[in-house]
């Protein structure tokens, strides 16, 4: 049994959910599993759930904030069995003409965070979606007709960055956005030979001098339900 995630293996499905907070993946569980579903970790207050999705089983692990915290949950969902693990979260809008509560889908995530060069013992890497959920992923929210865009993106160590211009240079070099957990996932991915991806709700446009403009409540509601409602289908495809 891992150490924070207090479960056996048969607790998990193959295919996870992993959202930084907790509230959410109650919310998840209890908005999109069937029911019937069940608690399978509380250890920390990082609550986990296992049920199915449209007949299918799923789970969802809440994994904290920063690649620290999550790469411990990645971690150890992988030595719990887990085969496809994706990140459903939220990001601050780079990309010129982005709005609120629209889906970015991850192609990669640049690590502006040492602890991915740690798992790499400072080699070179470029962590990297897998490109067969990246397809379906999209397919699947253009068909809901959502705000989808598509590319690379930046997983920073900080989210109070006082670095000055550091988020016009990202923006200029082609970034969507800017989150903290998706490069240590495709770097964990990559490393055990599974299947990752991030899909994120844009919650914030961020200027050039790293101010941002905050998503409501209620936009923010819409917008994870939507990306959830794909996050689960391409869960289970």
């Amino acid at each position: 049994m891992p150490v924070h995630l207090r479960a056996e293996p048969s607790d998990y499905a193959p295919a996870v959910l992993v959202p930084g907070d907790p509230n959410r993946a109650k919310h998840i569980a209890e908005t999109f599993f069937d029911p019937g579903f069940r608690c399978v970790n509380t250890e920390r207050g990082m609550l986990g759930f296992t049920g199915t999705f449209e007949g299918t089983p799923i789970s969802v692990q809440s994994v904290g904030m920063g690649a620290a915290s999550a790469a411990i949950y990645y971690t150890e969902l992988i030595q719990l069995g887990a085969k496809r693990i994706i990140r459903v979260g939220t990001a601050g809008g780079l990309k010129p003409g982005l709005r609120m509560g629209d889906t970015l889908i991850a192609i990669s995530a640049t690590a502006d965070d040492p602890t991915t060069a740690l798992l790499t013992h400072g080699e070179p890497h470029a962590p990297t979606a897998t490109w067969d959920l990246v397809e379906t992923a999209v397919a699947m929210a253009r068909q809901q007709q959502a705000r989808v865009h598509v590319g690379p993106i930046v997983s920073s160590a900080l989210f109070y960055d006082t670095r000055p211009g550091m988020m016009q240079r990202w923006r200029e070099r082609g970034h969507l956005g800017v989150e903290m957990e998706a490069s240590i996932l495709y770097t964990l991915g990559a490393i055990h030979h599974i299947e990752t991806l991030a899909i994120m709700t844009v919650s914030d446009l961020i200027e050039d001098d790293g101010t941002a403009e905050r998503i409501t409540d209620d936009e923010l509601k819409a917008g994870v339900n939507a990306m959830t409602k794909v996050a689960c289908r391409v869960a289970i495809a």
